[in-house]
């Protein structure tokens, strides 16, 4: 069974915002509370690699206002941890999934189907058979937002199968984990509509 677990945090921001060796340097994001939206000069350096540690970050829009960011991390071959910070939606759960393409010419119709490298029908993060892309929901509360933690072994930063260069999806509806019995159910869990997308793209470790 694959390895999954799903947290949810209020700590985001710490994610985002650590401190920096000069207390003088501005920070890496600037934008209201929970999506650093904007880079700062001082981030523009180049990527470098530092071991085997891998860093992403996706920032998610769409045409409604929903909103937010995504950051990755893997060290080595383990699993990839996704960070995930997204406000504008409604209160309650919403699929979330990691979609093929990071073409958004189209809008968030243009990044395909969900990531399925391995040809298998749609379920549960934690389920044997599942697309690799399937992360289940996340759960935005009163305000609209939705904070998450996600573990996952099957969504790489380097290799064959890496996600960098995709494109994740936040959705209208609750995705039913491939169980509803729709006829959407084991291609798309029935989530409906795509309200936000945002392409993965290497960025820094520091």
């Amino acid at each position: 069974m694959a390895a999954h677990t799903i947290l949810y945090s209020t700590t985001f921001q710490s994610l985002l915002h650590s401190p920096r060796s000069n207390p003088n340097q501005p920070p890496l994001f600037t934008s209201f509370p929970c999506l650093p939206l904007t880079l700062s000069a001082a981030a523009r350096k180049p990527l470098t690699v530092v071991a085997a540690a891998k860093k992403a970050v996706a920032v998610l829009k769409g045409t409604s206002n929903v909103e937010g960011v995504v950051t990755l991390t893997q060290d080595d071959d383990g699993p990839t941890t996704v960070k995930v910070c997204i406000t504008g939606l409604t209160p309650g759960p919403h699929g979330f999934h990691l979609h093929e393409y990071g073409d958004t010419t189209n809008g968030c119709i243009s990044t395909g189907a969900h990531f399925n490298p391995n040809k298998m029908t749609h379920g549960a993060p934690e389920d044997e058979i599942r697309h690799a892309g399937d992360l289940g929901n996340i759960v935005a509360n009163a305000e609209g937002l939705a904070e998450a933690t996600i573990v996952d072994k099957q969504i790489p930063l380097s290799g064959p199968n890496s996600v960098v260069g995709r494109a994740f999806v936040v959705h209208e509806l609750e995705d039913d984990l491939g169980k509803g019995g729709h006829e959407l159910s084991l291609t798309t869990g029935n989530a409906g509509g795509r309200l936000a997308c945002g392409v993965v793209g290497l960025t820094p470790l520091a």
